[in-house]
């Protein structure tokens, strides 16, 4: 994932997550929701929303790379 100077709200990455909900599965899904129900920091705003951005596009080789990215962010 490259990186990006814009900074992302809340809404973006709710958004965002509606978006890609399809190809995650429920539990993931889940994580992301119970994590947008706090507070956070603009860098874990902008680190969640590249994590979802285009995931449905995504190689199966970046998509294990998000997934394990994840799962370091929610374990």
């Amino acid at each position: 994932m490259g990186e990006c100077k814009l900074d992302h709200s809340k809404e973006d990455v709710q958004k965002k997550l509606a978006e890609q909900a399809p190809f995650l599965s429920e539990e993931r899904v889940g994580q992301f929701q119970r994590m947008l129900e706090g507070e956070l920091s603009q860098e874990r705003l902008n680190e969640l929303f590249h994590l979802l951005k285009k995931y449905d596009l995504a190689s199966p080789e970046e998509r294990l790379a998000r997934e394990q990215q994840m799962d370091r962010l929610f374990g």
